[in-house]
């Protein structure tokens, strides 16, 4: 099984990605997310703190051309659950949990991006109190935006050490490729919150990363660690 930094190495443009597990001692439950941009609109970002999570921002307003599909709240706590997606569903599902829904509910309203002929998957996670994980992605069949392919993944109880990672794109390419397939298997160590971010940091594309967040949450005692880079060097915990 390969580390997280392994599976994105290389890969100059795997576009927004989302990885839940659990650390190698089975002590923290792990969340990472991250973003990259090929437009000069994408790069022009950074993430911000919030009081329940995050959110993107421009990093100069003066060059921000359009924010309809690049700024939203990535992160959202919802009572002890970590919503985590690439788009504001984030907010969606957010709503139908505060409503008693589940994450499915929510995702089942939304399809995905309306930025043809890429067609950007919309991907979602959830980590739960106990460390159930639940992965989504709603994308087109094979670029045909007349059917949403709506997949749902649930994981009960992660092994220590193992987690799973889902894209919005596979690669590169024109138009940009959807992630096919199952999550990803990838597997963590023992690192710290600022350890791991540093990891997968230096293996993101370096002309194409963006912004990365990872946060660690002890599963006994609920007590995160949380991490933010972004390219352009407004750095937050």
């Amino acid at each position: 099984m390969k580390t997280l930094p392994e599976l994105l190495r290389g890969n100059p443009y795997p576009g927004r990605g989302i990885a839940l597990g659990r650390t190698a001692d089975g002590e923290r439950f792990v969340a990472v997310y991250f973003i990259m941009g090929r437009s000069e609109n994408s790069r022009n970002r950074i993430f911000v703190e919030t009081q329940d999570g995050i959110k993107t921002q421009a990093f100069d307003e003066s060059k921000m051309t359009d924010p309809s599909l690049i700024i939203y709240h990535p992160v959202r706590l919802v009572g002890k659950k970590l919503v985590v997606t690439n788009g504001d569903q984030t907010d969606t599902v957010a709503e139908c949990l505060r409503a008693g829904h589940g994450f499915r509910h929510g995702l089942r309203q939304r399809t995905f991006e309306p930025d043809g002929p890429n067609w950007t998957p919309r991907i979602s996670g959830l980590l739960h109190e106990d460390g159930m994980v639940e992965l989504s992605i709603l994308k087109t069949d094979h670029g045909d935006d007349s059917c949403c392919c709506r997949h749902f993944f649930s994981y009960d109880n992660l092994r220590p050490g193992t987690g799973r990672f889902i894209s919005t794109y596979e690669t590169d390419g024109t138009p940009l490729p959807s992630f096919q397939g199952e999550p990803l298997e990838a597997a963590f160590g023992k690192e710290t919150a600022r350890e791991l971010a540093d990891k997968v940091w230096a293996a993101l594309d370096e002309n194409n990363k963006v912004s990365l967040f990872v946060r660690t949450v002890d599963q006994k005692t609920g007590e995160t660690d949380s991490v933010i880079i972004n390219r352009h060097g407004e750095e937050g915990k």
